[in-house]
């Protein structure tokens, strides 16, 4: 009660009116005024430490940059009001809370204090920081403990879709949206959906995610039930769910199976969307299914009766058909004679010519044609047509439309090392022999003669219409000019040539009239030592002549080699001559010699006889 009083008696200067101020400006200073209690307005230090503690226990201590928990006590299409027991409220953008689309007042959620009190005394909170911070940790332990998680698809990104989770953007490939093929990915965007983490990267910090993992073992254990009750043969209802160009696949409620393009159709087919659209339902037979790898072989062709079954009873070999062309290779082409009915008409039996040339020269895709049956084989379900047995076999009258030694101009179609084959007309083709091309040039090859598409005049040399072959030939077009060569280029005549190449071991000279000789380096040496060139004109000696194997030896050297010897022949005999002239002529001084000694010695005796004689006689 003293203390009371003691408030009072200190109020009681307060409420002195202020006319009675006004009538004195000094003031009366109480020196029994008590200042803290008018402070604490009548609390006492132990009322104010007990509400002091009540009012800590009522309020949070908080401080920035942590995570606290907090509780939603309000919101709408742009803010979330949190409640974190501080002396205020955080405001919370609604974006943050994408990822949940099920917020609700009185919902626990984790935020992070950026700022106790701003310059307005406003508590600054966000939701987005504080997933951010715990996000990893419970990323890694929900991919550990095999958790579903909820995460938010933001937007689209090359092979799948990027999805926030916990705040980390997470990958989730197009083929871990669902067991299905998704056609369209922007149809998840901004939607909120359950995941599993199926791979988590430590170091770079990547997250991949699937949806399809949730619903695969509850598909698949579906798979086992509705495979465990098919049989082979079976005919079942199913949707086209994806197609591609090797095949369609099929929904058949739970499980898929394949028709394989080849199953489509007893036709041919470039394509299965020719007969086959997407999400239609259609009526499929079981061909064949694995348990073991949960694959299933269906059939769509196998529900119509094969076509060779309603195939003319009455065809047979011989017959003329019509169909299109639908596929060409190399070998040939098959024809479409009805539906689901080919031929095959091989490249041999589209031209009666011998040289064969691709299918692709004689036919085209889509083109219709008309053909003969050469083999009708209804149990293999296979047939062989021809083209060419609708024209006239060409050799059937060879023998009379090309008979021996008949002229005709043929088109050079192909070259070999023995000789050139060419065409007389499309199914007849002749060979001319290497040798019967010249009867002069040495032809190493025929493409040094002629090239291919080039016209060549030929004779028919021989005819085997048995085995489909003629021999032609072209030097004999001409005379052989060999009979008259014989006896121009006799052995050790000399005619002039010129040096038309020259190879390793001699030289081809071209003499007159385009007779051809072979000249040896050695032979090729002219007198002053030096080796003749090729183009340079000289003058050859006939060293051989062989008619029979058309062979011509030349020499210039022994030209100048043999004036040499002569010369040297016609001074040895000088030689001996003189030395036999004078031999002679010594033989007839000392036969003379002798002679005139002994003559002399017998005449003396005569004269000195003689002159005894007249001298006698004078007297």
């Amino acid at each position: 009660m003293e203390e009371k009083n003691t408030v009072i008696a200190e109020e009681e200067p307060v409420q002195v009116p202020v006319s009675a101020k006004k009538k004195s400006n000094a003031s009366v200073p109480n020196d029994q005024f008590d200042w803290e209690a008018f402070e604490n307005d009548g609390f006492s230090e132990a009322d104010k430490a007990q509400t002091e503690s009540s009012y800590e226990q009522t309020l949070s201590r908080v401080s920035e940059n942590e995570v606290v928990e907090g509780t939603v006590v309000a919101l709408n299409k742009r803010e979330v009001i949190v409640n974190i027991g501080y002396k205020s409220e955080g405001v919370i953008s609604i974006n943050e809370f994408r990822y949940d689309p099920d917020l609700a007042v009185g919902q626990k959620v984790e935020v992070y204090v950026e700022n106790a009190e701003d310059k307005k005394g406003q508590l600054i909170l966000s939701h987005k920081r504080a997933r951010a911070l715990k996000s990893w940790d419970r990323v890694n332990e929900a991919c550990e403990k095999d958790e579903i998680v909820k995460g938010y698809i933001k937007c689209r990104t090359k092979g799948g879709m990027i999805v926030d989770v916990f705040g980390i953007e997470a990958f989730l490939p197009g083929s871990q949206i669902d067991v299905k093929p998704i056609r369209d990915y922007d149809v998840f965007v901004n939607k909120t959906m359950e995941f599993k983490i199926v791979k988590i990267n430590q170091e770079f910090h990547n997250v991949v995610v699937s949806h399809k993992a949730l619903i695969e073992a509850e598909i698949e254990a579906q798979k086992a039930d509705i495979i465990s009750k098919l049989e082979k043969g079976q005919i079942l209802e199913g949707t086209v769910k994806n197609i591609t160009s090797y095949g369609v696949f099929v929904d058949l409620g739970g499980v898929d199976g394949l028709i394989h393009i080849t199953d489509l159709s007893w036709g041919r087919i470039n394509h299965p969307e020719e007969i086959i659209s997407l999400d239609q339902k259609i009526n499929v037979v079981i061909l064949d299914f694995d348990d073991t790898k949960k694959r299933i072989a269906l059939g769509l062709k196998q529900l119509s009766p094969h076509p060779w079954d309603a195939l003319n009873p009455d065809l047979k070999v011989g017959d003329k058909v019509t169909g299109k062309v639908v596929v060409i290779a190399d070998y040939g082409a098959f024809i479409e004679v009805q539906p689901g009915v080919e031929g095959l008409i091989h490249v041999s039996e589209m031209s009666w010519s011998l040289h064969l040339r691709s299918a692709q020269d004689f036919l085209k895709v889509g083109q219709e044609v008309e053909a003969v049956i050469l083999t009708l084989d209804r149990e293999d379900r296979k047939m062989s047509l021809g083209i060419k047995q609708l024209k006239p076999d060409p050799w059937a009258t060879i023998v009379e439309k090309y008979p021996i030694n008949s002229k005709h101009t043929a088109t050079v179609r192909n070259f070999t090392n023995f000789g050139v084959f060419v065409e007389l007309e499309e199914g007849v083709d002749g060979l001319v022999h290497i040798s019967d091309l010249s009867w002069t040039k040495k032809i190493k090859h025929p493409s040094e003669f002629t090239s291919i598409g080039e016209p060549l005049e030929v004779v028919v040399l021989e005819v085997d219409q048995e085995n489909r072959r003629l021999s032609l030939g072209h030097k004999q077009l001409e005379e052989n000019p060999w009979d008259g060569y014989e006896n121009i280029y006799t052995v050790g005549s000399v005619h002039e040539g010129v040096v038309a190449a020259i190879g390793e071991k001699g030289a081809t000279v071209t003499l007159q009239e385009g007779l051809e000789g072979f000249c040896s380096n050695k032979n090729l040496v002219k007198e002053d030592g030096t080796t003749a060139k090729e183009g340079e004109k000289l003058e050859f000696k006939i060293v051989e002549f062989n008619k029979s194997s058309k062979k011509v030896v030349l020499s210039h050297t022994r030209l100048f080699e043999e004036a040499r010897r002569e010369e040297a022949v016609k001074v040895a005999k000088e030689k001996d001559a003189e030395a036999a002239s004078t031999h002679k002529a010594v033989k007839k001084l000392k036969d003379n010699l002798e002679k005139t000694t002994l003559g002399d010695i017998s005449e003396l005796a005569d004269l000195k006889s003689r002159l005894d004689a007249e001298a006698n006689a004078a007297e």
